[in-house]
Formats: structure tokens, sequence, C-alpha cells
């Protein structure tokens, strides 16, 4: 039987790639006024998180492309990247979203409560020990950016 927080996972990768349809290449990278970041950013940021949450602190290899831990990861910004970047089209951000899941639930299924050998704690304060820590903690991460993008579709459908 699944595991609740592969079928939480699951319900939320999938409503963040069903808002994907009708964005284009132009509008994922566009930056709403007095924001930061852009859809495709949102995009890419979901996945270079939940990569690291999944895989990184319990030492598993992470599959993340070159030059996405710069471009997506917590601090970066299309504002600053760097002229000529390697940026992943909509719809190689949608095949890595679809596909991470399925990974994520292969390698940690028997992981889930295993202690991580150094907890992370989060910029909000909160310590993740365990793998199934990480992966609820994400469905927050994920919520939230999920909630940016259908915030930022309505902001550039209105300029």
């Amino acid at each position: 039987m699944e595991h609740f927080l592969f079928t939480q996972l699951k319900f939320v990768r999938s409503q963040t790639l069903k808002l994907m349809d009708g964005i284009t290449e132009e509008t994922a990278d566009r930056i709403p006024d007095g924001f930061r970041n852009s859809i495709r950013w949102q995009l890419g940021h979901i996945y270079v998180v939940l990569e690291r949450f999944a895989f990184q602190y319990i030492g598993l290899p992470l599959n993340r492309p070159d030059g996405f831990k710069e471009l997506f990861e917590f601090g970066s910004s299309p504002l600053n990247w760097p002229e000529g970047a390697a940026v992943p089209t909509l719809e190689e951000l949608k095949g890595l979203l679809a596909s991470q899941l399925g990974r994520i639930e292969e390698a940690l299924t028997v992981r889930l409560r295993e202690k991580v050998p150094q907890p992370y704690t989060t910029s909000s304060g909160i310590t993740l020990g365990s793998p199934e820590e990480f992966l609820s903690m994400n469905l927050y991460h994920e919520g939230m950016h999920l909630s940016v993008i259908k915030l930022y579709k309505v902001l550039l459908a209105r300029s």
C-alpha cells in the first residue's frame, strides 16, 4: 500500500503540472512588477528543492542538471542569471517535474523514517531529520510556490 505522503506529493505535483498548461515560454520569463522571480524560476525552484530534500540529506545522488543550483536555489533570481545561462525550456522542466516523484518513491519508500546524518534547519527554524519530515515539509513548500504561480498568471494576464 502506498504511503500517504507519496499520494499527497503526487496530488500536489499534478496541480503544479496542470498549472503549466497554457503558459508560453515568453510568459514563463516575465516577472510581475514588485517581484524578483518568474514562473520559470518558480518551477525550477520547486524541482531543485525537492531534489535536495529527497536525496541530498540522506546521501543519495541528485538528478540536478548542470546550472540548476545556480539558477533555481534559494536566493537566486532571473534578474541575476548570467548572460547566456542554459535556461531549461518549459518542456524540459515539465519532464523533470513529471518524473521526479517516481524516482523519490522508489528510493525512499523503505527509508522514510531513517535518520539523516546531519539534520537540516530551514530558514523558518524547523529542523528536518528524516526523509519523511523532508517530504512532508515539501508539501508546504510546493503548495506555497504553486500559489505564487497562480498569482503570477493573474498579474501577467492583466499587464
